[in-house]
């Protein structure tokens, strides 16, 4: 018995592969995971709830401060002021100007021969930018490959051939792992 072909039967033989190619309508294609740093799911993230604090009835009800348009309020939550405080430090000494207040000091010294102070905010658009030149090939853009390690390898330091250079220089490395060569 011989099979015989139509144009229809050719069409629909075509149309079937070129689905099992493809994928569903208005599904995404995930990012690699290691590089995933937003959540896949549409679920509520549980660490974004913050409960409020207790409502207290103050000593001085003249010390309350005035309400203010899109101001705190003090039973807003304040995890980062209360984990300081929990943990024995000073609340009050938090972050002040994108500079958290216990590397002030360490910025006026990196800034002590007229460097500029805002150096986290241009180091973050230098990068922005070196990775815009960087976004990969055509089709790496296209099939939405990541490309961050090709990108940054010029910059990354082999630590395996730094590991040896130290210990050639006799310094001793307690936090790397020993060299199995010399048991």
């Amino acid at each position: 018995m011989r099979i015989r072909f139509g144009i229809r039967e050719a069409g629909l033989l075509a149309l079937l592969a070129l689905t099992a190619c493809g994928r569903l309508a208005g599904e995404e294609k995930a990012p690699p995971k290691l590089m995933n740093f937003k959540s896949q799911s549409r679920s509520p993230d549980e660490f974004a709830v913050l409960p409020t604090k207790p409502l207290q009835l103050p000593e001085d009800l003249a010390a309350l401060p005035a309400p203010t348009p899109g101001g705190t309020n003090i039973t807003d939550p304040t995890p980062d002021a209360d984990a300081v405080a929990a943990l024995g430090g000073n609340p009050k000494l938090l972050e002040r100007n994108g500079v958290p207040a216990g590397n002030g000091g360490l910025v006026s010294y990196a800034a002590r021969f007229g460097q500029s102070s805002d150096i986290r905010q241009v180091l973050a658009a230098e990068d922005e930018d070196y990775r815009r030149k960087h976004n990969g090939r055509l089709l790496e853009r296209l099939f939405n490959v990541t490309v961050y390690f090709r990108a940054y390898r010029p910059m990354s330091l082999d630590q395996y051939a730094e590991l040896e250079r130290w210990r050639a220089a006799g310094v001793r490395t307690v936090g790397a792992p020993p060299d199995p060569e010399a048991r």
